[in-house]
């Protein structure tokens, strides 16, 4: 009959598989965070497939330490710095579980709850990360060090015996946090004349034989040492890690903390949009007075760079809107024609399905549902194709939905001119749906008699686009 593994083994064995969780975890997060990756289309959805199962994996991983908790907390109570790593490490992996959770299931909750998720899911990488890299190199130079591996116990004797009896094998620490972990534990040898008090304490001593504990009290008879060097080299390799990894993370950090909601005084939103435009678009369009001083009370958030290719750049001299397809009355507009349009302004909020979202927005354009009836739909038309300047991402609306008062194409937001990189000089508005059915850099509608698949439908996006609560499906 097989022999079930000992506490000690459950331990270890689950600091290992926990180790491998958070490392393709990190790997995976990163990659999509990385916004090339977005060019490689269904590649990135199986990626995102992947953290999401590992995810799933890591809160098995703490159902299954539960039954433990007890016990480990028990022999950590006279460790409080291996019980803080402990509590530290819990929080991190419970933090990025439920976390992760929701914004995985985001399409089922309050759209608003995305951006709680999403701050707190990467507030916990940018802090656990650095600290998981750091502690688990410590760690695995401490395991190196000779006699780290056995502990051995030495007790008195009590008067009058010749032999006692071993203590028991202390266990490992803990899952993810400390690699002290004793695999063995031996008597102690005695002798017939040595005796001691029964009342006295036990002496822990490290190795085979108790010698290091004996260099230790001989060292301090010696007094103290000699001064050495100010920083060793483990010391000067802990420090250059420490250094290194600050290096990495903290520009990423201070780019995620300008996006968090309400860090947009740093960089005001309306700012956001209009400064370092590459977009050459002459004239400038001139804001209504709604969108001058913005009847939102100026945008509270801020908008994430997002493209499948290359950011392109447009200039008012080869800029042109086209409406074509099954439609009366054919047309294309150069930039100038363009601003010629009647415009109205509305105010919205943004929600991306990645989680983050931006509120209050002023959006000034045209009104899509009039720019289909100065068109004139055809009947046989059934759905609204929308083009993006990239040459490549495309999505579709139904008529109904199109036809929908909020639909708009946007030139302005919150007075200003909508920078290229978040979607300008004209882009598609759908409050109600996902930011990923709001096509960036519009330059063509076409009616078309059949359904068609957007870009990211096609790579595993829900059809059914709608915020929770909102409308009716696909």
């Amino acid at each position: 009959m097989k022999k079930k593994p000992g506490f000690g083994r459950k331990l270890l064995e689950l600091h290992r598989w926990n180790a491998w969780v958070v490392a393709v975890l990190a790997v995976s997060g990163l990659l999509l965070a990385w916004g090339a990756l977005r060019g490689l289309g269904a590649g990135r959805i199986w990626i995102q497939q992947l953290h999401l199962a590992i995810g799933i994996a890591s809160g098995i991983l703490i159902v299954l330490y539960a039954p433990l908790a007890g016990r480990h907390l028990k022999q950590l109570k006279q460790r409080p710095r291996q019980k803080g790593n402990l509590g530290f490490v819990m929080v991190l992996l419970i933090g990025w579980l439920v976390s992760g959770i929701l914004l995985w299931q985001l399409r089922h909750l309050p759209p608003h709850w995305g951006n709680n998720a999403r701050l707190a899911h990467q507030l916990l990488t940018y802090i656990g990360l650095p600290y998981i890299c750091y502690h688990s190199i410590a760690r695995i130079r401490w395991m190196k060090q000779p006699g780290r591996r056995a502990v051995k116990t030495t007790e008195p004797e009590v008067a009058g015996a010749s032999e006692i009896a071993p203590s028991p094998t202390p266990a490992p620490s803990p899952i993810a946090s400390s690699a002290e972990t004793p695999v063995s534990a031996a008597p102690a040898p005695t002798s017939a004349s040595s005796s001691a008090p029964s009342s006295a304490l036990p002496r822990l001593s490290w190795g085979d034989d108790g010698d290091a504990a004996r260099a230790d009290r001989s060292a301090r008879r010696a007094g103290p040492p000699a001064p050495g060097p100010w920083m060793n080299r483990r010391q000067f390799l802990k420090a250059s890690l420490g250094i290194a990894l600050a290096a990495i993370a903290l520009p990423p950090f201070l780019r995620w903390f300008k996006s968090v909601p309400g860090a947009s005084a740093i960089v005001p939103l309306g700012d956001q949009m209009a400064a370092d435009n590459p977009n050459a678009m002459l004239p400038d369009p001139q804001p209504l007075p709604d969108s001058l001083i913005p009847i939102g009370g100026g945008a509270n958030g801020r908008f994430q760079a997002y493209t499948v290719t290359r950011m392109p750049v447009f200039s008012s001299d080869t800029w042109r809107f086209t409406m074509d397809g099954l439609v009366e009355r054919p047309a294309v507009w150069d930039w100038e024609q363009f601003l010629g349009l009647a415009r109205t302004v509305q105010v919205s909020d943004f929600h991306c399905v990645t989680g983050w979202s931006v509120y209050k927005n002023t959006w000034e354009g045209i009104p899509l549902s009039r720019l289909l009836e100065d068109a004139g739909v055809k009947p046989q038309a059934v759905s609204v194709k929308c083009y993006s300047g990239d040459g490549v991402y495309t999505d579709a609306l139904t008529l109904e939905q199109a036809k929908m008062d909020d639909v708009m194409v946007a030139i302005l937001h919150d007075g200003k001119p909508i920078h290229r990189d978040f979607g300008g000089p004209a882009r598609l508005i759908v409050p109600q749906m996902y930011a990923y059915k709001s096509v960036k850099w519009l330059n063509r509608i076409e009616l078309i008699d059949r359904e068609h698949i957007g870009y990211w439908e096609e790579r595993g996006y829900d059809k059914d686009a709608w915020l929770k609560g909102k409308g009716v499906p696909l």
